[in-house]
């Protein structure tokens, strides 16, 4: 693994030039998505400003520009009209100010009229690199590139660590106010949200007090990327609890949890109707940022695949990472269902395998059958026990394997089998307890990861898979129906910076 320094991490971008190669070559890798956003070169993480605004969706990721390493942090812009089909737009937010002079952080943004503001944190850090956390603003300007308040709406607070950031912005009718959410941590490392209020977007903002979530005083020791909606009647509350381990979450201390419940702005109180549920059970999924809801009152989720301190195979070739797809959120009987966004149908290029089973000849095994590099999975499984494994060899071995389990309803997730392992101490074997017994699902594979969706998107499982060229096989024991599309490119990999 490379060791970079300090000076080639928080380096400047001058000039496309600098990256131009870089762009070249990270465009070559056999493990580049082509319907899933990534980055243009170098390491993507955080989505950011993620919204609707006059008929076009915005999303920003945080970017490194010089490889697969946290360091110098842009905001890199897309857009999209139907949240398939995604275009690069360029360098949206650069750190070029004192206030965040190495980094513009993870935030958010909000549409109110025909303008598009854009909430960030600045990371200041002194020449003794003592940092220092302000919110900050801006606005989308007449060439689609956003323009930076001069000043930051506001500072750290003292009574807390250093650790304050991620602005979620939103209006609150029944206030008549907007907020801020920030995610932070106490004195004593707990994690929180910090909550603050004003009657206008850019100005007068003063801090309310710290969110209360009943019985979860102390529950991990930062809570990164927080994101609140109100959906179908219910209160969302999404965010990432770091530096603590979690029950069926192996040696990671990175999580993405969200509640349902009932938020008192009054009271800055999130009263939880349950335990707090895993966003998604995969190997690797964080900082989910639900956008505010559309015309339509649809609310969709957009979340990095990628854990902090976790490292990828693609990082020997200076890049790594890319976002989930984006995925529309409802709430029934007290869970978070997650779907595809409508469209991603459109992708299907041509059906490449259509199993269905013979009624006579009763339910039968499909073995190594291969899998486009980009695909999509329609399956029905038979009841009771079954075994999937996505890139296995010829003969069926090895590979990424399901294992369900009736009697417990778990699926049992085992990637140990890959030739390329990764993040082992962390954990290659994970559980995702069901409600019921799978009855459909729906496998999305492009060329570095996994994401499936379980009974309708009731649960859902997403992780990072580099397959070799022998591991190019689906097989499965008892399928009653398997339907295989290959699926068409939707993300421009252009240079556009």
């Amino acid at each position: 693994m490379r060791e970079w320094t300090l000076e080639e991490r928080y380096r400047v971008l001058e000039s496309p030039e600098d990256i131009r190669e870089l762009h070249d070559r990270n465009a070559a890798s056999i493990y580049r998505q082509t319907y899933h956003v990534q980055p243009v070169t170098g390491l993507s993480s955080d989505p950011n400003g993620f919204v609707k605004h006059n008929g076009l969706w915005h999303l920003f990721y945080q970017w490194c520009p010089w490889g697969a390493v946290h360091g110098l942090k842009y905001w890199y812009h897309v857009t999209s009209e139907d949240l398939v089909v995604w275009k690069n737009a360029g360098v949206g937010l650069k750190p070029d100010r004192d206030f965040d002079n190495k980094g513009t952080h993870s935030g958010s943004a909000i549409s109110v009229a025909d303008k598009l503001y854009f909430f960030y944190t600045g990371n200041h850090r002194d020449e003794n690199w003592i940092r220092t956390p302000y919110t900050c603003a801006a606005y989308l300007g007449e060439d689609g590139r956003p323009v930076k308040l001069d000043a930051p709406l506001f500072g750290p607070r003292d009574d807390h660590s250093e650790h304050q950031r991620d602005p979620k912005v939103f209006y609150v009718e029944s206030e008549n106010a907007y907020f801020i959410f920030i995610g932070a941590q106490t004195l004593d490392k707990r994690g929180c949200v910090l909550v603050y209020k004003s009657k206008e977007l850019l100005s007068g903002w003063e801090f309310a007090g710290e969110l209360n979530v009943p019985g979860y005083e102390s529950f991990g020791g930062m809570w990164e990327c927080p994101s609140i909606e109100h959906i179908d009647g219910k209160d969302v509350l999404v965010f990432s609890p770091q530096y603590t381990k979690l029950p069926g979450r192996g040696e990671s201390t990175n999580h993405n949890v969200y509640f349902i419940g009932k938020m008192d702005y009054k009271t800055l109180t999130f009263t939880p109707d349950g335990p707090y549920r895993y966003l998604d059970y995969g190997f690797d999924f964080y900082a989910a940022q639900i956008a505010p809801p559309d015309e339509n009152g649809q609310a969709c989720m957009i979340a990095w695949i990628g854990l902090p301190d976790n490292h990828y195979p693609t990082e020997e070739e200076d890049w790594e990472g890319s976002m989930a797809l984006p995925r529309v959120l409802h709430v029934k009987n007290s869970r978070l269902i997650q779907t595809p966004v409508p469209g991603i149908e459109a992708l299907r290029d041509k059906t490449v395998l259509q199993y269905h089973c013979d009624e006579e000849e009763g339910v039968g095994d499909i073995l190594s059958e291969r899998i486009p590099s980009a695909a999509e999975i329609l399956i029905r499984p038979a009841k009771g026990d079954f075994d999937l494994k996505l890139f296995a060899d010829e003969e069926g071995k090895g590979g990424l394997q399901f294992s369900y389990n009736a009697e417990t309803r778990t699926m049992t997730v085992d990637k140990s089998h890959l030739a390329k392992r990764f993040n082992e101490k962390v954990g290659e074997v994970l559980d995702m307890p069901l409600e019921r017994d799978p009855e459909d699902l729906r496998i999305f594979v492009d060329h570095s990861s996994v994401e499936v969706f379980v009974n309708g998107g009731e649960a859902t499982f997403t992780t990072h898979a580099y397959p070799t060229d022998a591991e190019a096989f689906i097989s499965m024991t008892k399928p009653e129906e398997l339907v295989m599309y290959a699926l068409k490119p939707s993300v421009e990999d252009s240079f556009v910076i």
